[in-house]
């Protein structure tokens, strides 16, 4: 049984990954005529409060329609909740170790580790929660705005 839920899964995922890719190579042709993007690492700011998530926009506006693509990254230690995306998301993991795992309430021994240079792709509505368990970690996230996220309220013990 679990096999044939993971294989319907695996197979909607990779024509999910397929449509996203579709889309997002379309929006980049159409970009490369217009413009050269182009950002250093020491020009890359991160917004967000001292010992939080912060994030950096490199392209596009994660709150209008379109193409976004954001840096993410999280603190030593950080863990972050229970939540979904309105939107499907793809993220590459730069530096560090991402502890990563699907479900609405909060179960480190689900955590599987991805280190630098996985790929992921969170389908919209999956819910999911994660933390950098090692060190800091920096994520690449790209998705198609506008962007929503719904945070899953943990049961009390």
């Amino acid at each position: 049984m679990t096999h044939a839920i993971y294989t319907r899964l695996a197979s909607s995922l990779n024509g999910l990954a397929t449509a996203a890719f579709l889309t997002l190579v379309g929006s980049t042709l159409a970009l490369a005529q217009d413009a050269v993007v182009a950002t250093l690492p020491q020009d890359i700011h991160f917004e967000g409060h001292a010992g939080a998530v912060g994030l950096a926009t490199l392209y596009g506006d994660p709150k209008k329609a379109g193409v976004f693509l954001e840096r993410v990254k999280i603190p030593a230690g950080y863990k972050i909740m229970p939540h979904w995306h309105g939107e499907t998301r793809m993220a590459v993991v730069l530096s560090g170790t991402l502890y990563y795992a699907n479900g609405d309430q909060w179960d480190e021994s689900k955590f599987r580790a991805y280190p630098p240079g996985s790929f992921l792709i969170e389908p919209a509505k999956i819910s999911h929660f994660a933390m950098a368990k090692d060190g800091e970690v920096v994520l690449q996230a790209t998705s198609v705005g506008p962007s929503s996220t719904v945070r899953i309220e943990q049961a009390k013990k």
